[in-house]
Formats: C-alpha cells, structure tokens, sequence
C-alpha cells in the first residue's frame, strides 16, 4: 500500500531553461552605482540583493551588482 502512494507522489522533473546573465549578454564590464533603475531590478521590495539563483547573473557580475548595491545604499539612492 505504501509503494502506491510513493509512485503517485513522484512528480514528472521538468527541464529548466537555463538563466543568462544579462551582464555578459550584453557585454558590460561595470555596473555603477549611480544607476538606481538598474539596481533597483536585482532587489527586493524590501532593499535586499536577489541571489545569483534567482537573478540568473554570474559570479563576477553578481559581485559587482553587490557592491555597487551597497554604495548606492550609502548614498541614498536606493533603500
């Protein structure tokens, strides 16, 4: 009975499509704090950094992203 109920459980494994980094997509080597539209896209409604997870940046830019995130915080432009 229980070897039922795991085989309807089970659920099909979809295939994710795999996240570009918009960065390298469009071959920018600085993200600058100044642009307060730009960074405001890669948080969250609270002020968080959204993860590379979520994002779908890579590791160089989500470094920089991160940075310049905290500048711009210092300054004010953004919470």
């Amino acid at each position: 009975m229980a070897m039922m109920q795991n085989k309807k459980r089970r659920l099909k494994r979809r295939t994710v499509k795999p996240k570009i980094c918009r960065f390298c997509e469009s071959k920018i080597n600085f993200i600058d704090f100044k642009d307060a539209e730009l960074l405001k896209k890669f948080q969250t409604e609270k002020g968080r950094i959204l993860p590379r997870r979520i994002t779908g940046t890579c590791l160089q830019h989500q470094k920089m992203l991160s940075v310049a995130v905290k500048r711009a915080r210092i300054v004010s432009l953004v919470l």
